[in-house]
Parts: C-alpha cells; structure tokens; sequence
C-alpha cells in the first residue's frame, strides 16, 4: 500500500529478461536502505525486492505487468519514481494506491502554466466511470488531482515541486504513463454492478 507521495528518483542501469519477465537493476538513493521482500513503488508499480548491492537494487517484473504497464518499454537509462510501502503510523499525504497499474494513458500535450504545468492525458478501454472531476488518480506512482474529465480523458496540473521531485520533468507528448484508479471509485462501481 502507498500514498502516491513520490520519495525519489531510480535509474535503470541494467535489464536482463528471463523467458517472458524482465529484472530491473535500479541505482537510487534509497536503494541500499531496502530490504529484500519489501514491497517499493516503481512508477506506480509494486514490485519485490529481490537483491541489494551497495546503492542498486533488484526487481523482477513478469508478462503480466509488463503488459499492462509501462515498464516494459523502459531501456536502460530510464528515470523511475520511487515510493517505499506507507507505515501505519504516518500520515496518507496522497491517496490510497495499491499500486496495481489498471492501464496505461498517453501524454498528448503538455502546456507550460508561468510556474505550474498542465498535463493532457488520454487512455483507451472501459475505464471512463473510474475517473470524476476532482478525483484522485495516480500516474506513474504519483498521486493527483484530475480535471478537464472526459470518456476518455483527463488533465492534471503540476506544481513546480512535483515537477523537479518526479519524472514528470521528463514527460513529453507521446509518451506512455501508468494509471492507477482510485480504488475507492473501484469499490463503489462493483457494489452497483452486484446490486
């Protein structure tokens, strides 16, 4: 479980597949404070440590995740955002996040705001009823707050802290985004389905 408030920054330095998973070599900040079998947040993914070596560690994505995220068109070099597991004594600053990616969303423009970015987003599949103006939604791991909802669609906006702290500086039209739906919102739309 994690709150969408991103703690830093990982490069990929290595990828070694193994019949149809990828394994991830992450150099970061955090890295040689990890544990094995900690859950960590990989732009918005959860995945299990799985080896510590001074400041990289290791994680295993299989075919599933690879599919259904966008890690599995990271190449060496990627910046991923980086969030440890929520402890039950601290405060939930995002929203709740599983960090079970339900799709991912392409980047279509990004509108530079005189101190803030706006971010347009469009996503393909039954998913529109998860999302609501003002809602909470998190992209790549991170937690925010959409509008301009659509079908199909959505913006958020990025204050300059986020910005520098997240890899939102490198997002650039075209690219590929993991989404994550408020479960919340996920819970209520099975509870009508069943009524």
């Amino acid at each position: 479980m994690f709150t969408g408030i991103i703690e830093t920054l990982g490069t990929i330095e290595a990828i070694t597949t193994q019949g149809t998973n990828k394994t991830f070599h992450i150099q970061s900040p955090i890295s040689s404070e990890l544990a094995v079998d900690q859950s960590v947040s990989h732009n918005g993914v959860c995945l299990t440590v799985e080896a510590i070596k001074s400041n990289t560690h290791q994680v295993t994505a299989i075919a599933e995740t690879l599919q259904k995220s966008n890690l599995g068109s990271l190449q060496v070099g990627a910046v991923v955002n980086l969030e440890r597991c929520m402890t039950m004594h601290g405060r939930l600053d995002g929203h709740i996040v599983q960090g079970h990616v339900d799709t991912t969303a392409t980047c279509t423009k990004v509108t530079e705001m005189d101190g803030s970015w706006q971010y347009d987003f469009a996503f393909t599949g039954n998913f529109g009823h998860l999302i609501i103006e003002k809602g909470s939604i998190a992209i790549n791991g991170t937690s925010l707050t959409c509008f301009n909802v659509g079908k199909d669609r959505f913006s958020v906006a990025i204050i300059p802290y986020t910005y520098e702290q997240t890899n939102f500086h490198r997002l650039q039209a075209g690219d590929t985004v993991n989404l994550e739906f408020d479960i919340l919102g996920k819970y209520v739309q099975r509870w009508m389905e069943l009524r």
